[in-house]
Protein backbone atom coordinates (compact mmCIF):
# COMPACT_ATOMS: atom_id res chain seq x y z
CA UNK A 1 0.00 0.00 0.00
CA UNK A 2 2.85 2.39 0.77
CA UNK A 3 4.38 1.73 -2.62
CA UNK A 4 1.04 2.48 -4.32
CA UNK A 5 0.59 5.75 -2.42
CA UNK A 6 4.19 6.72 -3.15
CA UNK A 7 3.69 5.97 -6.84
CA UNK A 8 0.51 8.06 -6.98
CA UNK A 9 2.21 10.99 -5.25
CA UNK A 10 5.19 10.69 -7.59
CA UNK A 11 2.94 10.65 -10.66
CA UNK A 12 1.04 13.66 -9.36
CA UNK A 13 4.28 15.60 -8.91
CA UNK A 14 5.59 14.58 -12.32
CA UNK A 15 2.36 15.41 -14.18
CA UNK A 16 1.62 18.72 -12.44
CA UNK A 17 3.85 20.82 -14.76
CA UNK A 18 2.20 19.20 -17.78
CA UNK A 19 -1.18 20.37 -16.52
CA UNK A 20 0.13 23.86 -15.84
CA UNK A 21 1.71 24.19 -19.30
CA UNK A 22 -1.33 22.85 -21.16
CA UNK A 23 -1.77 24.60 -24.49
CA UNK A 24 -5.06 26.33 -25.01
CA UNK A 25 -6.07 26.19 -21.38
CA UNK A 26 -8.50 28.98 -20.63
CA UNK A 27 -8.56 31.12 -17.55
CA UNK A 28 -7.43 34.45 -16.31
CA UNK A 29 -5.21 35.92 -13.67
CA UNK A 30 -7.98 36.86 -11.23
CA UNK A 31 -7.10 34.17 -8.67
CA UNK A 32 -3.39 34.91 -8.43
CA UNK A 33 -4.07 38.65 -8.55
CA UNK A 34 -6.46 38.29 -5.63
CA UNK A 35 -3.83 36.43 -3.60
CA UNK A 36 -1.18 39.02 -4.53
CA UNK A 37 -3.36 41.99 -3.59
CA UNK A 38 -4.37 40.29 -0.33
CA UNK A 39 -0.74 39.86 0.71
CA UNK A 40 0.22 43.40 -0.30
CA UNK A 41 -2.79 44.80 1.56
CA UNK A 42 -1.92 42.79 4.67
CA UNK A 43 1.67 44.08 4.64
CA UNK A 44 0.59 47.70 4.18
CA UNK A 45 -2.06 47.50 6.91
CA UNK A 46 0.46 45.89 9.26
CA UNK A 47 2.81 48.82 8.63
CA UNK A 48 0.10 51.38 9.39
CA UNK A 49 -0.95 49.46 12.51
CA UNK A 50 2.67 49.18 13.65
CA UNK A 51 3.08 52.94 13.24
CA UNK A 52 -0.06 54.20 14.97
CA UNK A 53 -1.10 51.35 17.36
CA UNK A 54 -4.71 52.46 17.21
CA UNK A 55 -7.76 50.27 17.80
CA UNK A 56 -9.67 51.86 14.92
CA UNK A 57 -6.82 51.05 12.53
CA UNK A 58 -7.05 47.40 13.60
CA UNK A 59 -10.80 47.25 12.95
CA UNK A 60 -10.65 49.04 9.59
CA UNK A 61 -7.65 46.92 8.57
CA UNK A 62 -9.57 43.72 9.25
CA UNK A 63 -12.53 44.98 7.21
CA UNK A 64 -10.28 45.95 4.30
CA UNK A 65 -8.48 42.58 4.33
CA UNK A 66 -11.80 40.72 4.29
CA UNK A 67 -13.01 42.93 1.43
CA UNK A 68 -9.88 42.24 -0.61
CA UNK A 69 -9.97 38.50 0.10
CA UNK A 70 -13.53 38.20 -1.16
CA UNK A 71 -12.82 40.34 -4.22
CA UNK A 72 -15.07 43.24 -3.28
CA UNK A 73 -12.28 45.82 -3.41
CA UNK A 74 -10.38 44.41 -6.38
CA UNK A 75 -10.49 46.12 -9.77
CA UNK A 76 -12.97 44.58 -12.19
CA UNK A 77 -11.60 43.08 -15.35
Amino acid sequence: MRRFVGTMIGLALVLTPALAWAEGAGGGYKGIAQIYFSFITAVLIYGVHDTFHNRNVTIVGAVVIIGVMFGVLLPKG
